[in-house]
């Protein structure tokens, strides 16, 4: 994908969606980065669905150490990983609680050196909670990247280096969600709907798949 191009790929995205936002639910800080935890290899929606009853009880460290290990995973066991996660949160928290006064630090050392927080979930509490122009590549920013030619790479770092590179400063904030509701809801895994996709004439990708009979479409770009 040509410079030219990718200005005209992102221009697009940002035109039918102008203020995107992550899918998980959180209402501070803190809510968002327990939930961005637990979605490791969830859904947003799964993960949804639990931290709707965890965060009414729970929605500080202090109060989620309160709950305990047992209590934590009474609450989050519909959620895949769910062991390990309980206790990666709860180490969170306690880190949170003993060495920055139960806030979230808002750098990106400082947030890598809490259990169960990696990069991606570093990246992704540094753009939604303090607007850094930061980059957090799953599956769907990883597919979409190297299947458009927006940023190949062999490894999620080689493709979050290659977008923070080549994405334009003006589109850097925001252009983490683009990519993600992109592929998530029409550069999809297994039958990319380029039938109804807005920026398939920027795209790489070759044969564009065509619309097989009924098949329905979700209408996002």
């Amino acid at each position: 994908m040509k410079p030219a191009q990718i200005q005209t790929f992102l221009t697009t995205l940002a035109a039918s969606n102008p203020q995107p936002q992550t899918e998980l639910e959180f209402s501070s800080v803190f809510e968002l980065l327990a939930a961005v935890l637990l979605s490791a290899q969830a859904t947003d929606r799964s993960v949804n669905k639990a931290t709707r009853a965890l965060f009414l009880v729970a929605n500080t460290p202090e109060k989620v150490l309160a709950l305990g290990l047992d209590g934590l995973e009474s609450h989050i066991k519909t959620i895949g990983l769910y062991h390990s996660k309980a206790k990666h949160l709860l180490q969170t928290c306690q880190m949170l609680v003993d060495l920055h006064g139960g806030q979230v630090p808002r750098t990106r050392e400082a947030l890598q050196a809490l259990p169960g927080v990696g990069r991606k979930t570093a990246n992704v509490v540094l753009n939604v909670a303090f607007g850094e122009p930061t980059m957090a590549v799953d599956t769907h920013i990883f597919r979409v990247s190297n299947r458009t030619g927006l940023a190949p790479g062999k490894t999620p770092l080689a493709v979050e280096l290659g977008l923070l590179k080549r994405i334009p400063k003006a589109f850097m904030t925001d252009a983490h969600h683009w990519l993600i509701l992109h592929g998530r809801y029409v550069c999809q895994a297994r039958t990319p709907q380029c039938w109804v996709c807005a920026v398939a004439n920027c795209c790489d990708f070759a044969p564009k798949t065509q619309q097989p009979p009924g098949k329905k479409t979700h209408g996002r770009t």
